[in-house]
């Protein structure tokens, strides 16, 4: 085994709503609460996080671990617009304390998905107000943690608006094959797409099942609860001018974080797929992967780091994507297990944003079978090893996640975890993959 060395950032993730609960002034919170929700189930609790951070940090830390990213929910600090709750930011300050004290680097998300409600009310992610009111957000934080952190990530995965925006061009598709040619009416994608295939192509929980007529009865109750029948999450279809808005937000956010304290390092997250083709499907692929990374370059190659998030390949060919072959060992996501993929990624953002340092902050694989899962982890490291090896600078991994959590729309069934969680009394019980991961330290 070859181990990083001390100065890498080897660790673990986390997103404050699946893991904190009760996060009772957000968008999600008030979509789970809906009678004709698309979730599976409400976050509740989630795992106590929110309670339990210094066991679960202090667990991280003993395994071996010295990174630990996290993030900061929106709709705790602002729960009404304009209004801020020094209680919650106290609360998040003393996680960041509690890294510390265990030597453990705090690396800060600031949107991981959810926003307060009160900000989807007024249009949420294809309103232009959102940059300005993201900045004042950002600033707040900033104020309060300005010497206390070294990375702040500003938005996680800043493309997955355009991602759920082209499964939802596949799956209006496959509905016109199935009316014969004449397009049902169809609410928005958060709310509609009866194909499970399509579960995996999305790297977000997404539940894709119901019948088309409880999807119309959500979009009802959709205006009911927000005024629209298609709210403008994070996690919902976006085009050219709403993927404009999130580049406009990070840009503003990084503004005010280099405002405040300019040695801060500051980046974005992208959720990356490993694209490839065969004959035929080159073109879609060149398409994919421009959607995906490369119209964002110019917005983020002057940025200090580059979070990348990646789980699995994709394949087109001259119809599209190519479905996964039968036989092939599929994740609970609907993933097919390639951990290789990894490293095709890495190469690849390498090569076309150069001056960059990567973290890679998300990198798991949902399975009950954690041998399985020491095995993804083995060949996943040694994919960035070799390419460290190369003169790429990776400054850390974090593997997605350090518990068993909430997988938004997907409920607690799916586990990503290093550490499982019993969902009646919260007891943590550290899986082998935990102690696995860490035994690559320094």
């Amino acid at each position: 085994m070859i181990k990083f060395d001390k100065d890498f950032l080897l660790g673990a993730s986390t997103s404050s709503h699946q893991v904190d609960g009760n996060n009772i002034h957000s968008d999600y919170w008030a979509m789970e609460q809906m009678k004709n929700s698309q979730f599976v189930e409400p976050s509740g609790k989630a795992v106590d996080h929110y309670n339990r951070y210094e066991e679960d940090i202090k667990m991280l830390a003993d395994a071996g671990l010295n990174a630990y990213r996290f993030s900061i929910e929106w709709a705790r600090i602002e729960p009404k617009k304009g209004i801020f709750d020094k209680k919650e930011m106290q609360h998040y300050k003393d996680v960041i304390a509690c890294c510390k004290k265990y030597n453990v680097e705090p690396i800060i998300t600031l949107h991981h998905f959810t926003s307060p409600k009160w900000l989807i009310d007024m249009g949420g992610w294809d309103n232009e107000e959102v940059v300005e009111l993201f900045a004042d957000y950002t600033k707040y934080v900033v104020d309060n943690i300005k010497d206390d952190v070294n990375y702040i990530c500003t938005i996680n995965e800043a493309n997955m608006r355009l991602q759920v925006k082209s499964l939802m061009k596949r799956f209006m598709k496959q509905m016109m094959a199935k009316a014969g040619g004449n397009m049902p009416e169809i609410p928005s994608v958060e709310q509609n797409d009866s194909s499970n295939d399509m579960e995996g192509q999305v790297q977000v929980g997404l539940n894709l099942s119901n019948p088309m007529e409880k999807m119309k009865l959500t979009a009802i109750e959709n205006m009911q609860v927000f005024g629209d029948m298609n709210p403008h999450t994070f996690v919902s279809a976006a085009g050219e001018n709403g993927d404009k808005i999130v580049i406009k937000a990070h840009k503003a956010s990084k503004k005010v974080i280099k405002s405040i304290n300019p040695k801060i390092k500051v980046g974005i997250t992208l959720s990356l797929h490993d694209i490839q083709w065969i004959d035929g499907g080159e073109e879609k692929a060149k398409d994919s992967w421009d959607e995906e990374f490369g119209h964002y370059i110019e917005h983020i190659c002057d940025d200090d780091f580059f979070g990348l998030q990646n789980y699995t390949r994709t394949v087109y060919g001259k119809d599209g994507i190519v479905p996964v072959e039968n036989g092939v060992q599929m994740t609970q996501m609907d993933y097919e297990i390639y951990p290789e993929a990894l490293g095709h990624v890495i190469r690849r953002v390498n090569k076309e944003m150069p001056n960059v340092p990567i973290i890679v902050t998300e990198n798991g694989i949902a399975i009950d079978d954690d041998n399985i899962r020491c095995d993804f982890i083995d060949k996943a490291i040694k994919e960035i090893q070799l390419c460290k090896q190369d003169g790429i600078d990776i400054l850390g991994y974090c593997y997605w996640s350090l518990l068993d959590n909430f997988e938004w729309q997907k409920g607690f069934a799916l586990t990503f975890g290093l550490c499982e969680v019993n969902h009646s009394d919260f007891e943590r019980t550290p899986k082998n993959s935990l102690a696995h991961l860490g035994s690559y330290a320094g």
